[in-house]
């Protein structure tokens, strides 16, 4: 990823407080005929646009003049979920492509269309395109809630996708694994 745009062409932000409509529209006037547009829709009201860093800069200015209640860059190495990740997509891809994937033995929603994949097929193609494309989490998050889930376990440090699952639904039951003791605790949970 980190040859497909150097270090410090690229960037990321936050922005809270607006929809995607306004998020949209900001994206298009920042653009430039450079590269910015929605990353990561997290949940109501926080949207994460990634780009080239100009881009992305000027759509934090144009967010805060529209309403947000905040907009912030990220620190991060790279403009990760944005079209600046196509090669490095195509390269994962001819990767992918040689590994044999079998069939799912539990449906698995994705983070890049949120909705079920069954296949091996499938799933190889949603590793590719989650690469360069926006990540859907709220719409994931919303879809195992009408499939009827309603205990989720975030696995690994701290509690970030546990605090936007929050966001969307306060009354799901949200478990931790990211040491000995919290890993007893959400196994001990969920028996």
């Amino acid at each position: 990823m980190q040859e497909a745009v150097p270090v410090g062409a690229g960037a990321m932000a936050a922005l809270l407080g607006l929809d995607l409509p306004a998020v949209l529209s900001v994206c298009e006037r920042a653009a430039e005929g450079q590269v910015v547009s929605p990353a990561n829709l997290n949940s109501p009201g926080q949207i994460v646009v990634a780009g080239d860093r100009a881009a992305v800069e000027r759509a934090v200015n144009l967010a805060k003049e529209a309403g947000a209640k905040r907009a912030i860059l990220l620190q991060v190495s790279a403009p990760f979920h944005c079209a600046l990740l196509m090669p490095a997509e195509q390269r994962l891809s001819v990767d992918l492509d040689r590994c044999s994937f079998s069939d799912l033995r539990c449906p698995l929603v994705t983070n890049v269309d949120a909705q079920f994949v069954r296949t091996g097929a499938e799933a190889r193609s949603a590793l590719k395109r989650q690469v360069s494309r926006t990540v859907r989490w709220q719409e994931t998050v919303q879809r195992l809630l009408d499939e009827g889930v309603r205990t989720f376990v975030e696995v690994g440090p701290g509690k970030v996708l546990l605090g936007l699952i929050r966001s969307i639904d306060k009354s799901a039951t949200m478990l931790n694994a990211e040491d000995e003791k919290s890993v007893e605790n959400a196994v001990n949970a969920l028996l």
